[in-house]
């Protein structure tokens, strides 16, 4: 009987996370909480257990680089003066009780990574970074 709970609770386990896994999977529309512009869409994946972002479209005037460099990305990030298009900007984020945590997420405009944590509000992403005690929040929508 002892037995069998625990495989109950691991099976529980397993389908919470999994769920909570699907609903973040996916393509997502970025958008800057200061403008409320979007900016990007961000892919993202599950690779071993973990959580994965990659920018797979840039918004960019017809006058800026469609392309651009992390030019701003730290100089001892494997991301310095690659390009923006393809570059994982969230990394390692592993589940947790209603999200994701423990890993970063990069300002390729800014050049700044923070640590940060993802979770599903309705059909909204909320992402937020943090640097040290302070916080920023921005709400990604799904991108179809």
């Amino acid at each position: 009987m002892h037995n069998s709970l625990i495989a109950s609770f691991i099976l529980f386990i397993t389908i919470v996370l999994n769920s909570n896994a699907q609903d973040i999977i996916g393509k997502w529309k970025t958008i800057d909480d200061e403008t409320n512009e979007a900016k990007s869409v961000v892919e993202i994946t599950e690779r071993n257990g973990k959580v994965y972002g990659q920018i797979i479209k840039l918004f960019r005037a017809p006058n800026e680089d469609q392309d651009p460099l992390c030019s701003e990305c730290p100089k001892d990030d494997i991301r310095y003066n690659r390009k923006v298009l393809g570059m994982d900007i969230i990394l390692d984020m592993t589940p947790d009780e209603d999200g994701y945590s423990s890993g970063t997420i990069l300002d390729p405009e800014e050049g700044k990574i923070y640590r940060c944590r993802l979770w599903v509000e309705g059909k909204k992403l909320k992402v937020r970074g943090y640097w040290g005690p302070f916080y920023r929040t921005q709400t990604w929508a799904r991108y179809e």
